[in-house]
Order: structure tokens, then C-alpha cells, then sequence
């Protein structure tokens, strides 16, 4: 289910007015997007309504705080970029090559400018504050990335490419990894060149496989 989804079953009219629903759901987590790449979380809920066109009321019906808005504005952002990841890799050759993929475009993306630094600024200063209220709930929307390196894990493993004493861990202490140095980086002038290619080679040998 999609966050306007889960949001939508939280009303109590659900079953009479889902569409209604889904929609008014739909236009206050877009609103929320757009707030985020202006002003990241630093918006108002009054600004919010105005930005989505509904009344507070509705707001609250949909979300209980600011904060569980931001927390599914941040779901979104991650499952989003999984899919963008997915689409972009598709046509590589091999499992390696794709989990190579998974792992430095994401620090590569903190080159971009625009809405993509503004969406990596947002994800990083908002991501801690949302895992000491939501820990649950982070752990989940985290959750994609990590399923995809598994995969990736899973399937180099069948080819003999990869030796991961624990494939579930591994994939968990990349996701963590990779995670970690996006966040130290975010709001660096100018990161390493080489960096998304030496993480890549120390996930690599982490994971028993060879350079070659």
C-alpha cells in the first residue's frame, strides 16, 4: 500500500468515501513534497493546508502530526528512488553489476543540485529525529533498499560470484553503510571523486567477491 493509501484507511468514513478519501490524502502529501524541496521540514501545518488546499481538519484526519507526515514523505522519497534504482539498472548484465549500481548511485546522487539536493539535505536532517519517534516505522521505510541489495546478494551467490557468510546481514550492514556515508556527505561542498567507487570495492570484498 502506498503511504496516501495506509493514510486513507485512518478515516473513519473510509468505506463510503475512499476515493474522496485517497484523493484529499493524494493532495496533502504532494503539498508536503513540495514544501519539503522548498523549505525542507522547516514548514508550517498552516502552510501545509494552504499549500494543499484543504481545511486543518482534513489534515488531522489523515495525519495525527507534522511529524507522521514527514515520516511518510520520507517513505515515499526512499521507495521512489528504490524504484528510479530498479529501472535504471535494468538492463546490466549481471547481479554484481546491479548491486555495483544500488551502491554508488546513491552517493552519487549527492552531486546532483536542484530538487535532488534539497530531497538528500531533507532526508538527512530530518532522518534521526523521525528514528527516536518512529523507530518502527523507519526501520520499515528503510526497509526497500536493503530487500534490493539482498536480492542482488542472493543472485550472486547462485552464480558463485559472492560468499556472504550471512546474506540478510550483509545486506543489512551495506544498507547502513551506504546510508551512513550519504549522511556525512550530504552537506559536504564537494565529496570525493572516488568515493561511491571505494565504497563499492569495500562492499565487495565484504561480500567475498572479486574486483576482477
Amino acid at each position: 500500500m502506498s503511504w496516501a493509501e495506509k493514510a486513507a484507511d485512518r478515516s473513519p468514513a473510509v468505506r463510503r468515501t475512499r476515493s474522496r478519501s485517497m484523493q484529499q490524502a493524494s493532495l496533502i502529501l504532494d503539498a508536503a513534497h513540495r514544501l519539503v524541496l522548498q523549505k525542507g521540514d522547516a514548514f508550517t501545518t498552516q502552510e501545509l493546508v494552504k499549500e494543499a488546499g484543504v481545511a486543518l481538519q482534513t489534515f488531522y484526519r489523515y495525519f495525527a502530526s507534522k511529524d507522521q507526515l514527514l515520516l511518510a514523505v520520507f517513505a515515499e522519497m526512499i521507495a521512489a528512488g528504490c524504484v528510479r534504482s530498479v529501472e535504471d539498472a535494468r538492463d546490466l548484465p549481471d547481479p554484481i553489476a546491479r548491486l555495483r549500481h544500488y551502491v554508488t548511485s546513491t552517493l552519487r546522487s549527492l552531486d546532483a543540485e536542484g530538487d535532488d539536493k534539497a530531497m538528500a539535505r531533507f532526508i538527512v536532517s530530518t532522518h534521526w529525529r523521525l528514528q527516536q519517534n518512529f523507530p518502527e516505522e523507519m526501520a520499515e521505510a528503510v526497509r526497500p533498499f536493503a530487500a534490493l541489495l539482498l536480492g542482488e546478494i542472493r543472485k550472486g551467490m547462485a552464480a558463485g560470484e559472492l560468499r556472504p557468510a550471512d546474506p540478510e546481514r550483509a545486506a543489512w550492514f551495506i544498507n547502513e553503510l551506504v546510508r551512513s556515508v550519504y549522511h556525512h556527505y550530504a552537506y559536504a561542498q564537494q565529496p570525493p571523486a572516488t568515493l561511491p567507487d571505494d565504497l563499492w570495492a569495500f562492499c565487495l570484498s565484504a561480500l567475498g567477491g572479486s574486483p576482477a
